[in-house]
Parts: C-alpha cells; structure tokens; sequence
C-alpha cells in the first residue's frame, strides 16, 4: 500500500520506518520538500521510502497518518490540502499536548472536543480515525515489546476505515482482540484525555514502555 506521513518527528519516522520493513511505499511529508530530517530518514529506511511536502505525503498515500503535534494538525492537513484527503482514511495518532514554561501539561483542545474531532469536521469528505496515541513510538510498532496482553482503542465515523486501520495494526504485531473500538470520533477526547494521566505514569516508572491492559469480569 501506498501510505503518506504527515509528520517528520520522531513517531512519524517510526511509523514510516516500520510501514516500509513490511513492504509498504512511505512519503514522509514536511512543510517544506527539503527538509533534513526527511530527507535523512528516507536515505536511511531504504527503497519504498520518499521525502516530500505534506501535499505530496497527501497526495500519494492511500492511507494517510496524521502524525503532527495536535496542536498544529489542523495547520499541517490546511497545508495537504484537504481534496488532496478526500475518500482517503486518514490516521490521527496526534495529541494536543500544551507545555507551560514551568512544566505543566494541558490539552487544547480538552473535555467538549477533540483533535480528532476537530479533523473530522476540516475535512468531512475524509475518514478520520483515531488510535495509537495512548501508547509511545516504539510500543506503536512493537506491541510485543510489553509482555502480557494489553490494549489498544480505535474510534471513528467509518466502519470500513477503523477495519483499514485495525488491518494494519495487525500488520504491527496489535493481535485483532486487543484493538478495542470505542465507537464515533468523539471518543477520541477520552483517548487523547489519557495522556496526562499517561505522563504522570511515565514519570512514576521512569520510562514509557508499558501500556494500559484492561481486565473485565464478565
């Protein structure tokens, strides 16, 4: 599959450097076509990968990540251009995660709206789905890496795009029973509402491999 990154950070990078291990055709996309990190990421992950600009990381996925700090997301698909995303999935793993000076973390936006959300509504000929952002990088494409069964969340209007992205986290080593789908779009402001909380747990361990495992009773 032909899959553009939107995002040249270090989880775009992972994601792209995994897509392309497993035989997919990458673009890592950034707001301008000579960017180092891009184009140093595409020499090193090999045949299959490219650097481009987010219009072109748009144009030549047929699935899409949108793989930007929230806080700019709605910035960096304007910059793809929205019929560049149209009848496209696109993948949102962002999180709105705002920094004050003195270390705090806040989400923008937080509570009665979404990231995901948010895309969903800038681009409504678009499939948005949200998952991977509860987990880091490295968990994303090695689930294996925590020992145990643990869980992943999908959520999104389409059913035929949350099925694509479940496909290709089975692709990552995510077993089929371990992705959860929490429903609409709106459920991603409980997802990216995790990530405080998750912060707080990766200073209690002092690292961030581990994820959330759920256990029922019934």
């Amino acid at each position: 599959m032909r899959i553009g990154i939107i995002g040249t950070g270090t989880v775009g990078q992972t994601l792209g450097s995994k897509l392309v291990s497993l035989g997919h055709e990458v673009t890592l996309g950034s707001r301008g076509k000579d960017n180092p990190a891009a184009l140093d990421w595409a020499q090193r992950a090999g045949e299959g990968a490219h650097a481009g600009t987010f219009a072109e990381a748009a144009e030549f996925g047929e699935l899409v990540v949108n793989a930007t700090s929230g806080t700019v997301s709605l910035a960096a698909v304007e910059l793809a251009g929205p019929e560049r995303l149209a009848g496209k999935t696109l993948l949102d793993v962002s999180n709105p995660l705002v920094f004050s000076p003195e270390g705090e973390v806040t989400l923008n936006p937080v509570n009665d709206d979404s990231v995901g959300e948010q895309l969903q509504r800038a681009l409504p000929e678009t499939r948005v789905v949200k998952a991977l952002n509860t987990v880091n990088n490295a968990i994303m494409v090695d689930p294996g890496s925590v020992p145990g069964p643990h869980q992943l969340f999908v959520a999104g209007q389409d059913a035929d795009a949350k099925a694509q992205v479940k496909a290709l986290l089975v692709e990552f080593g995510w077993p089929a029973e371990d992705i959860l789908d929490l429903g609409g779009i709106d459920a991603a402001r409980s997802l990216e509402m995790l990530m405080p909380f998750w912060l707080r747990l990766m200073r209690h361990y002092g690292h961030a491999d581990f994820n959330y495992s759920i256990r029922t009773a019934r």
